[in-house]
């Protein structure tokens, strides 16, 4: 163990777990953790249930012995909930949302915290970024498998999730070869492209839809087709959750959600190009598997540079930021910068040129 050190600005700091739940939440909660107590003798409170346990006081002191064997363990040890504390149960700010903030001040201050740490999503973090303007310390980590959190180049959970998309992906190439058939597989990634552009290339996908191109039908038909004349018997379609056509992209929201409410996006992909193209084809939708299980070793290690990095700022007092990966180094951005905002994948991402050159269908 690192020879402890006093000279912390951070005496006592809270840490929860937020949003859905990702490989690697386990690898930084110790990572922060052991730093903070090994390094600069931090106490630490363990807060249950993401934002709801600090509404309703639901902490422990976390000890070594807490935080020890938990590098390689999926899912959190502190629970999560997605609890947003300044909306009602219809996304509003309101009264009974006040209530909930003024809940979270009085017990971030009856614990003695000189700061809050929160690991999660775009959410989790804009609540953060929001209680900071309420006059709370807070300090963010970026985690989700979707990677769509402004500010970092990668959160930890994406490569996890990217191996186990992939997988699923290679072991559809042998169903659908065998039954000449056209199979689709959902990924999650209901705003942005990142998992289903990156395990489709992984995988060979033929074909791979995500929600910043809106796909054309018939050019998937187009593509299809010339797959079968060329003697390819079989194609393998990877589907973004948020893919949507270029008519459901001229819908307003209310429209668009009525129409994509009575099928996930996979099977409904899938009818469109059995309509289209006569094609026999099946839907696959991965789900809640993405997000489970042990991380990678890739997620182990930034999760836990993270974690280490985050123990180095509350020692500073280096509140109101996300920690964040830059490059091959490890810094951090004001928490302003991901608050309330979703990184999708650009146009001229160069995965995307990628996809193309070696014939990949982007559904246009």
């Amino acid at each position: 163990m690192t020879e402890t050190t006093r000279d912390s600005v951070t005496r006592t700091f809270g840490i929860l777990t937020a949003g859905g739940d990702c490989p690697g939440l386990n690898a930084a909660i110790r990572g922060v953790c052991r730093a903070a107590h090994g390094r600069y003798g931090m106490s630490i409170v363990g807060i249950s249930d993401g934002y709801r346990g600090l509404i309703e006081q639901n902490v422990r002191v976390l000890r070594p012995v807490d935080f020890a064997g938990i590098l390689t363990r999926g899912g959190t040890i502190l629970g999560a909930s997605r609890e947003k504390p300044f909306k009602d149960s219809a996304g509003r700010d309101s009264e009974v949302a006040e209530d909930k903030v003024a809940a979270i001040i009085k017990n971030y201050h009856a614990l003695h915290l000189d700061c809050l740490v929160v690991l999660g999503g775009n959410g989790t973090n804009t609540t953060g970024y929001r209680l900071a303007c309420e006059g709370l310390n807070v300090l963010g980590l970026p985690k989700t498998i979707d990677n769509d959190i402004e500010g970092t180049d990668r959160t930890f959970g994406f490569n996890s999730a990217l191996a186990i998309g992939t997988e699923a992906i290679d072991r559809l190439h042998s169903t659908a070869q065998s039954h000449n058939r056209v199979m689709v597989i959902e990924l999650m990634g209901h705003k942005a492209g990142w998992l289903a552009l990156y395990a489709g290339i992984a995988g060979g996908g033929d074909i791979i839809l995500i929600p910043e191109i809106p796909y054309d039908i018939k050019a998937i038909g187009r593509d299809l087709a010339g797959r079968s004349r060329a003697g390819k018997t079989f194609s393998i379609v990877v589907v973004a959750e948020g893919a949507l056509s270029i008519e459901e992209a001229k819908m307003d929201r209310k429209d668009r959600k009525k129409y994509r409410a009575d099928f996930p996006t996979g099977y409904r992909i899938a009818k469109e190009i059995e309509r289209e193209t006569g094609m026999e084809t099946r839907a696959t939708v991965l789900g809640y598997v993405q997000r489970g299980g042990v991380p990678s070793a890739t997620d182990r290690v930034l999760a836990t540079s993270l974690g280490t990095a985050a123990a180095d700022m509350l020692a500073r007092g280096e509140y109101g930021k996300m920690v964040a990966l830059a490059g091959n180094g490890i810094g951090a951005v004001d928490l302003s910068l991901p608050a309330g905002k979703v990184k999708t994948v650009p146009i001229d991402h160069f995965m995307l040129d990628t996809a193309k050159a070696v014939g990949t269908c982007l559904g246009v």
